[in-house]
């Protein structure tokens, strides 16, 4: 079994910065692409990032590009969401998520790929 634990969610204003980390136990976390997904009240969960097993590519949604960064650290088994120019729009839970895949040159947008989930960090963002 896989463990994820999110960390580092809070309230901040527009235009701040948060950078949110997810430790992942219990496997080999070099096997997994690492994803972030958010939900807001009322909506349907939605893609942030994901980061290939070994951190070679990375994956945004439109609505974050330019703004969040996703990292990895294989030795640390965490994964990293840095949250850059923060809009209200963003405020919601944040997930992270783990695929297990025998390759390591993708990762999905597909919340219905990930085997493993945390249970989430809330994010604020006040106007």
């Amino acid at each position: 079994q896989v463990q994820l634990v999110e960390s580092g969610g809070g309230l901040v204003q527009a235009g701040g910065s948060l950078r949110l980390s997810c430790v992942v136990s219990g496997r080999t976390f070099s096997f997994y692409a690492m994803g972030w997904f958010r939900q807001a009240p009322g909506k349907e969960r939605e893609f942030v990032a994901a980061i290939s097993r070994k951190g070679g590519r990375t994956y945004y949604a439109d609505s974050v590009k330019g703004r969040f960064t996703i990292s990895r650290d294989n030795t640390k088994i965490t994964v990293y969401l840095q949250m850059n120019s923060l809009k209200p729009e963003d405020t919601a839970v944040y997930y992270c998520a783990a695929d297990r895949r025998m390759e390591d040159y993708s990762a999905s947008y597909y919340s219905y790929d990930y085997d493993y989930w945390g249970q989430g960090t809330q994010v604020t963002v006040s106007s």
